[in-house]
């Protein structure tokens, strides 16, 4: 058996986060599931499973809260302490009284919206909302994680206090009974962008992902890496960087891209010469840039085309340009470290052959391309990852060695479930955030109250965003973070003159490089348990790595071209002065400059010279004009000097080494 088929048939097991299910608690999953997804199947191609009777979206919603949610404390244990496979009677009592009050909106949900009950419910009403509050808020923590809870939670209660603030931070003040309804019941809280992203756009996608790992998808991206890129030097450093790239665009995950290929591209990378710390370093750069990756890039991006009203295919192609810059740096900078540690790749013989590799997993290739298709070009992006996902289930179960047999089939459903269950807890829970800066009004205030902070500066505001971002994917997730800096810091940067797909995409990027920069850098830290590293230099080695994560970010929101807004002489230019800088800014950072060597040879002069090697790259491939006080031309002549004065005598130096040898 193959290790693709292999993993397929193998049943779930209880990670460290989860709890081992009995049979009829799997078999209670399995139902839940089934009953989800027709939900949605029924809600997304209207086949009116439902006869005579038209489901409202709060209805649906309320609908999917109550299947999935309740399973949360099925499948999340209250602490790491409690039991491992048995659920305890609190456990019980959380599940009925989730599923009874999620039930209870659901039963009434045409009466919320023709009585406005948001802003006005009966007694007997509120007193469930505070019931399903709090229980959302113990499902957000067993499903997120403490930081993500107490962060939701002292926002959620932010409304009753909002009036006794200081300035920047103050809003009108809410009592609990008009809280706990507006967060339970109106369309901007529990049930806001977050749900409505889920329930409207992303299960597909979550589905298709699942499918796509369970029919041994991650092991033909690993294996098709290998075979291409896998003999070349550092070899298996650029495989992760191809695998994890097009792994991490199916699952939206970090740490669970780092877990699956890390696990066989990091001792390789070992293998053939690299530092521990380094090979992890790569891996988690690279799972990092793949929830960058279109053509799936994670829930966030979903969320974003519902904050933005446009259509998710937008997001996706505006991200192509970006995430390409991001992993050619990653490339350069692999491909420098390796030729100046002459690190070969790995012996063809024992490699994968391309021919075979495409003819085993070929479908993979068609179902891509069905998917790709169906989002571009037929603008059916809704239904896209269903009909990728059925295409890819009948052709794994008709050519495919890695068919499924029942507990295969069971796998799936479970594993869905699970991914289901846990985005419903967190979205869900996320929107109180949402709710509670809506019914205070404070999101518009501040957004003033940040543009008087920067003087009115552009620039000064894209560093206060960049460095807030950065702390809020320390405290939370990267959906939360985006979630709460799109309403109180996407609005400034748009009222400073920015693009708003930029200004959303900007925060996007900046909550993602926590993953790799210490002291948190939770994707750098997870590979560092696979290479046996240290795992604050993986950190530092994945910052170094990733650094260009820092300035990609600057180049589009100064530069619309580089999210395709331009027109298409501006964006060739824009991208041809990209790549040459993040060439020398890649080179710099590893000390290797392809045509001229080793830059390292001379320790005392290596530093000033990768320093204005480094400083040409940034003026190359930074945008000019605009909020940028230099022009294109002034740039590259300051550059072109630089380099000037750095490489004319590295070069003639080099040159004459070679006539006395």
């Amino acid at each position: 058996m193959t290790g693709a088929s292999a993993e397929a048939s193998k049943p779930v097991e209880a990670g460290n986060r989860h709890r081992r299910l009995s049979s009829a608690w799997q078999a209670c999953f399995l139902v839940v599931t089934v009953l989800g997804v027709a939900l949605a199947v029924n809600q997304f191609f209207n086949l009116g499973f439902f006869i005579g009777l038209t489901i409202l979206d709060n209805n649906y919603q309320y609908a999917l809260i109550a299947l999935f949610v309740p399973m949360v404390f099925i499948v999340f244990p209250a602490a790491k302490r409690a039991p491992p496979d048995k659920v305890p009677l609190y456990d019980w009592g959380l599940f009925i009284a989730t599923l009874l009050v999620a039930s209870f909106f659901m039963w009434n949900s045409q009466e919320i919206v023709e009585k406005g009950w948001e802003f006005g419910a009966p007694d007997y009403v509120v007193y469930p909302c505070y019931v399903f509050w709090i229980l959302m808020l113990e499902a957000t923590r067993r499903a997120g994680g403490t930081a993500l809870f107490v962060v939701v939670a002292l926002v959620s209660f932010y409304p009753l206090v909002a009036d006794l603030m200081p300035g920047p931070i103050s809003g009108l003040p809410s009592s609990l009974a008009d809280t706990a309804a507006y967060h339970i019941m109106s369309n901007e809280s529990v049930l806001g962008i977050p749900m409505r992203a889920l329930a409207n756009l992303v299960i597909g996608f979550l589905i298709f992902g699942v499918a796509l790992q369970k029919t041994g998808g991650g092991t033909f991206f690993i294996n098709l890496a290998f075979a291409l890129l896998g003999h070349v030097r550092g070899g298996p450093a650029k495989v992760a960087i191809f695998a994890s790239g097009l792994m991490g665009s199916m699952s939206g995950s970090v740490i669970s891209n780092v877990l699956t290929t890390g696990a066989m591209t990091i001792p390789a990378m070992k293998r053939t010469g690299f530092r521990a710390s380094y090979a992890g370093g790569v891996e988690a750069c690279a799972s990092t840039g793949g929830v960058l990756m279109p053509p799936i890039m994670g829930a966030t991006a979903f969320i974003m085309a519902v904050f933005l009203e446009i259509p998710y295919v937008t997001i996706a192609v505006a991200a192509i340009i970006p995430s390409a810059l991001y992993f050619f740096a990653l490339f350069v900078q692999i491909d420098a470290h390796a030729a100046r540690n002459k690190m070969p790749g790995l012996p063809r013989e024992e490699l994968p052959r391309i021919g075979d590799t495409l003819r085993e997993g070929w479908h993979f290739i068609a179902v891509f391309v069905l998917l790709i298709v169906m989002l571009i070009y037929l603008k059916r992006e809704v239904l896209a990852p269903f009909y990728a996902t059925l295409l890819l289930i009948v052709i794994n179960q008709i050519t495919s060695p890695q068919r499924w047999n029942l507990a295969a089939l069971k796998d799936f459903v479970l594993s869905t479930g699970l991914l289901l269950a846990e985005i419903t807890a967190i979205l869900a829970g996320v929107g109180l955030i949402v709710g509670a800066l809506s019914v205070t009004g404070m999101a518009g205030t501040f957004v003033n109250d940040l543009v008087f902070l920067a003087g009115g500066n552009t620039i000064v505001l894209l560093f206060m965003g960049a460095l807030t971002s950065f702390i809020m994917g320390i405290g939370m997730t990267v959906t939360a973070a985006y979630i709460f800096l799109a309403i109180v810091l996407a609005p400034a940067l748009v009222q400073g003159g920015l693009d708003p797909l930029a200004s959303h995409l900007f925060i996007f990027y900046w909550g993602m490089v926590s993953y790799i920069t210490p002291p948190v850098a939770l994707g750098a830290y997870a590979a560092a348990t696979i290479a046996n590293a240290n795992a604050m230099r993986t950190g530092f080695e994945a910052m170094r790595l990733g650094s260009i994560i820092y300035f990609v970010p600057f180049f589009f929101v100064l530069d619309t071209a580089f999210i395709l807004k331009a027109p298409w002489q501006h964006i060739l230019l824009s991208v041809v002065f990209a790549l040459s800088g993040i060439v020398l800014i890649a080179s710099a950072l590893q000390g290797y400059l392809a045509g001229f060597g080793d830059l390292t040879r001379r320790p005392f002069l290596q530093w000033p010279l990768r320093g204005a090697i480094l400083i040409a790259g940034l003026l190359l491939a930074t945008p000019g004009g605009g909020l940028i006080p230099w022009t294109n031309l002034d740039k590259t002549i300051a550059a072109g000097i630089l380099l000037m004065v750095s490489l004319v005598p590295l070069a003639i130096q080099r040159r004459l080494s070679s006539h006395l040898e």
